[in-house]
């Protein structure tokens, strides 16, 4: 068995001229391309900071889990508790949905509160339910972040209220906020949403407060045609954040800023354009292969099939950055040849290297397209013969 390294593809290709550092007053900022993965802008992109209410990202990918894998319907109500209750001092400040200890309120109206008010008061209601109680819940969290591929953050509540466990980087945010995209498209097109309608108040007071806090905080969806999400965050420790992503012919990138001072979140917005304006202005994005694409047909030793098809498990793309004249780009395909079966569908045969300028800039894995299964004894025994004879394997 050997190892194999096929160049797919060589080429040069012009990119714009030089373009001005992106520069901001906000104490982290990191933007990346969905595509390729590749780094556009990062000011201290990997320094631990307080994410404020972005927390509630992964407080919602929770929520989905939950959906998919059937432990919830959208149409559950789930209980309130006095933890969960506006009364409860701790919400005197935060950004909340307004609940009541004894009401009742669905999954469906927890994540919408989550994404549009960042009421952090449904978290707790879904928290308690999933888990039996937030620091239990906080656990989980951080066990699935690990198995995500976030290995620096940590949770001290679902709501992002300060807690000297709640630490994020701001590359984290964002692989969190590509993560929702990929994994969960059934549920990404309502970070979009620009309002939310509560109709189940109980009292004046959160009639009132409902009135006049029913408009999304992520002002981006308002400034910016190609924004479809994602969660912004505030608060006087942290400052103002935001994970966002925008769309613009085809391509995506994905954005975050942290530590921002500035007056609100429409000057948070603001900002948060002027990132993903600049990725757009001064880099292009070249896809190479998309998902599912066939890269490879690689040969299999003993299998029904004399070869297994090779697909791109993800986009295989290359971002060219402002400031390069000319940059010379392989996509190498590295597998062995020939592979044991029997092959599962979806099973890891090999590797997709981007390589720019001479080094690597990005990694795909290759997945067996279908399934190939091992021949019998005696189909090897015939196999072996005509290897022994000269034939072809």
């Amino acid at each position: 068995m050997k190892k194999i390294i096929a160049v797919i593809f060589t080429t040069l290709l012009m990119v714009p001229a030089a373009a001005s550092e992106f520069r901001t007053n906000a104490k982290s900022a990191f933007l990346i391309d969905f595509d390729s993965g590749a780094d556009i802008v990062a000011k201290n992109a990997d320094d631990l900071m307080i994410p404020s209410s972005m927390v509630k990202l992964m407080t919602l990918v929770m929520a989905f889990d939950a959906v998919k894998d059937g432990r919830l319907r959208l149409d559950d109500r789930l209980p309130v508790s006095n933890n969960a209750d506006y009364r409860n001092r701790i919400w005197a400040p935060a950004s909340k949905i307004c609940l009541m200890r004894g009401q009742e309120i669905t999954v469906r109206d927890i994540i919408l509160g989550l994404i549009v008010v960042s009421g952090g008061d449904a978290g707790v209601v879904l928290a308690e339910h999933l888990a039996g109680s937030e620091e239990d819940f906080t656990t989980q969290m951080i066990r699935r972040a690990r198995a995500i591929g976030l290995q620096q953050s940590t949770f001290g509540n679902t709501s992002g209220l300060p807690h000297p466990d709640n630490l994020m980087t701001s590359r984290e945010l964002a692989l969190l906020g590509e993560y929702i995209i990929r994994e969960y498209p059934e549920f990404y097109p309502k970070f979009a949403t620009r309002r939310f309608e509560f109709n189940e108040r109980q009292s004046a007071w959160c009639n009132q407060w409902g009135n006049l806090h029913s408009v999304s905080y992520n002002r981006l969806l308002f400034i910016m045609p190609s924004a479809d999400g994602l969660k912004t965050g505030h608060t006087s420790a942290g400052g103002y954040g935001m994970v966002a992503s925008a769309r613009r012919q085809g391509r995506r990138l994905v954005g975050v800023i942290n530590g921002f001072r500035g007056k609100d979140h429409n000057a948070l917005g603001q900002e948060m354009k002027r990132l993903l304006d600049y990725g757009f202005a001064n880099t292009t994005t070249r896809i190479f292969f998309k998902q599912g694409d066939t890269v490879a047909q690689i040969p299999v030793w003993y299998g029904r099939k004399k070869t297994v098809q090779a697909v791109a498990a993800r986009p295989v793309a290359a971002t060219l950055a402002a400031g390069e004249n000319v940059s010379q780009v392989r996509i190498v395909a590295r597998y062995k040849d020939p592979l044991p079966a029997p092959i599962a569908a979806g099973a890891s045969v090999g590797d997709i290297v981007v390589e720019k300028g001479g080094k690597v800039v990005g990694t795909v894995p290759m997945i067996a397209k279908h399934e190939v299964g091992k021949v019998r004894i005696l189909g090897r025994m015939i196999k072996n013969v005509k290897i022994i004879l000269g034939g072809k394997k």
